[in-house]
């Protein structure tokens, strides 16, 4: 009978878990972002947000916090996600590189050809992702030295050292990658998941 007891209590509980859950997530919460701070007490965001296209441009608009770019990916795969992270850069002559990306088409990238032409974006930039984008996605990036405002960029590429909300930019070699460095707090949009 105690065992029987104790076991429907936990059910109630577990019950009662998921219905609070249910209603946090029904009625909205204010919080929008998670910030931690590291060694050198630097601020990164540890959640991305699911904000709607169009309901982002609403005052109103409250954003889903997701706990990783691949729940993201699972809940919501045709809004829009933003989300900071870092970024480094990379040449087609790196450690490990064959000199194509590995996302179809396998563009060829040993001629220094670092851009993509895209049928909806037009000339964009080559990304390297976390395999939790799927390929073909486009990324609207920008606080990074290379341009005031921001760029567009499509993910046909990996890397194993490319997780999580961190991507590599293609540039045209090894060596020129180097003058990129690590960049950090760069803003990423994803604005189409995918082909």
């Amino acid at each position: 009978m105690k065992q029987l007891t104790i076991m429907l209590s936990k059910r109630f509980l577990i019950f009662l878990f998921i219905i609070m859950c249910m209603f946090v997530i029904s009625t909205g919460n204010k919080r929008t972002t998670i910030l931690a701070n590291n060694k050198n007490n630097v601020k990164s965001v540890q959640a991305v947000h699911i904000v709607n296209k169009y309901n982002s441009l609403l005052e109103n608009a409250k954003p889903v916090e997701v706990k990783s770019l691949a729940a993201a990916v699972k809940i919501a795969p045709k809004k829009s996600v933003a989300f900071s992270g870092s970024m480094t850069a990379y040449g087609p002559d790196c450690p490990g590189c064959g000199g194509r990306t590995s996302c179809p088409p396998r563009q060829n990238l040993s001629n220094g050809n670092v851009y993509f032409k895209d049928k909806d974006y037009g000339t964009v930039r080559i990304l390297a992702s976390d395999s939790s984008l799927p390929c073909g996605t486009i990324v609207k990036v920008s606080n990074i030295s290379i341009t005031n405002s921001y760029i567009y960029g499509v993910v046909l590429d990996r890397g194993s050292a490319i997780k999580g909300t961190v991507m590599d930019i293609m540039y045209e070699s090894e060596r020129k990658a180097l003058s990129f460095g690590r960049q950090y707090n760069v803003r990423y949009e994803i604005v189409r998941w995918g082909w």
